[in-house]
């Protein structure tokens, strides 16, 4: 919905700026974002640098903003969501992920920030429902605006609960995060509780906040049969030892001895697979097409480019010369890595490939990286930055324009400006 509201927004802006210079550049930076947020985000972004006084500014930031809301962007709402609050501050979408974004920062100004928009959170929600009477028998409309009522009110508290304990507030932060269980019961709204007790020195009131994070988070995953174990667990108990004292002990115990079985499972399953259960892109190790092992972690603070493609793969073929291209502008650069990553199921039939088409034999085998980072297509180019975070993502290839495209991602990857010849193409 986010996406489709943000294409809306750029598409109106677009018209408004009919065949201008400006308009004209949007477009074309538009259709060559294609289907990825990232490269939606970027041509906006870039477009906006190109056009700083452009008159549908507002228009651009605030698809901007939606898409970072889409993808979680914080450095992005921390750009454009303060100039689209300016414009709308009442948006409680835009309110509640700024404010999640600055509070993320860690430190005490950006906490501030924080305080002033959840706490204008609250005030939003309360006019919001100001009318709302919820009475009983009202039936499931009814519900619902209790529910999300309750649930904006919660929000707010939680928000304004880690601004106040970033700010070194413990006790509000301690009192807001308790009203906000009390409102709405949360596991976020219980750990908070928890982190801020533990800071106060409270740790019989930290233990229980503990306790209710965890209770709260198996019911949330309970199945339909669970509350039926409960039940027959508590008879068991109380026939054997004649009341359930001593019963949390051995949930607690088994707690501990099922979460140790899993670990365990995790590690050998990593002696199969290094990378099973790997949430990190940078932690995977890729095996190379003669066994060697590439553990993506020692890229780290490098530029990094992966090209994924198949022997299969037609339209790999007629990219990579473009690719090779790319590789030789940075062939100098030291901050930049390029990986040939190959999505073929049958291993065995890449290096007589390679041979055949006399390309590189430098490859790595995707070995489940294809699927973390949601490559569904290829041929796909994937910028990762020096962090090692998602920076780009460019599915499929527009001959004519590939390997300025690349260039260009890959420069702003870098922080570095782009050609001056790369800006009056867009224009074109």
């Amino acid at each position: 919905m986010k996406k489709a509201l943000a294409l809306i927004l750029v598409a109106a802006a677009a018209q408004l700026l009919g065949q201008t210079p400006e308009g004209t550049s949007l477009k074309h930076a538009i259709a060559e974002a294609g289907n990825s947020p990232l490269e939606f985000m970027l041509a906006i972004e870039n477009h906006l640098k190109q056009y700083p006084n452009s008159s549908e500014r507002a228009q651009l930031e605030r698809a901007l903003v939606k898409t970072a809301m889409d993808v979680n962007d914080d450095q992005r709402m921390l750009t454009f969501g303060e100039g689209v609050l300016s414009r709308d501050p009442n948006d409680l979408q835009v309110l509640d992920h700024l404010t999640a974004a600055l509070l993320h920062q860690g430190d005490k100004a950006h906490a501030e920030r924080a305080l002033e928009h959840a706490r204008h959170f609250s005030d939003v929600i309360q006019l919001t429902y100001q009318n709302d009477k919820f009475e009983p028998g009202g039936g499931p409309a009814e519900v619902k605006r209790k529910d999300d009522y309750d649930r904006g009110r919660a929000r707010a508290l939680l928000l304004e609960a880690r601004a106040q304990g970033l700010l070194g507030n413990r006790a509000e932060a301690i009192q807001q995060a308790q009203s906000s269980y009390a409102i709405f019961p949360s596991v976020e709204a219980a750990r908070e509780a928890a982190r801020w007790l533990t800071a106060a020195g409270r740790d019989a009131d930290a233990l229980q906040a503990y306790a209710e994070a965890f209770t709260l988070s198996g019911v949330r995953s309970a199945d339909a049969e669970s509350a039926n174990d409960r039940i027959r667990m508590g008879e068991l108990y109380r026939k054997l030892h004649g009341s359930e004292a001593g019963l949390g002990d051995l949930i607690l115990k088994n707690y501990d001895i099922s979460s140790a079985l899993l670990a365990e499972r995790r590690v050998q399953a990593r002696e199969f697979d290094p990378n099973a259960e790997i949430k990190d892109p940078m932690q995977f190790t890729l095996l190379g097409l003669d066994g060697e092992k590439l553990h993506l972690s020692s890229l780290l603070g490098k530029v990094i480019v992966i090209d994924f493609w198949a022997t299969w793969c037609v339209p790999c073929r007629q990219q990579h010369p473009l690719y090779e291209a790319v590789k030789a502008k940075f062939q100098d650069t030291d901050d930049v890595v390029f990986l040939a990553v190959d999505a073929d199921e049958d291993h065995s039939i890449v290096k007589p490939f390679l041979a055949q088409v006399k390309w590189s034999q430098k490859v790595y085998f995707e070995d489940g990286l294809q699927s973390l980072l949601h490559v569904s297509s290829i041929p796909t180019t994937i910028v990762l930055d020096k962090k090692g975070e998602l920076f780009t993502r460019m599915i499929g290839y527009l001959p004519d324009r590939f390997v300025d495209m690349l260039t260009d991602r890959v420069n702003d990857a870098l922080g570095k400006p782009r050609s001056a010849a790369s800006a009056q193409a867009a224009t074109k």
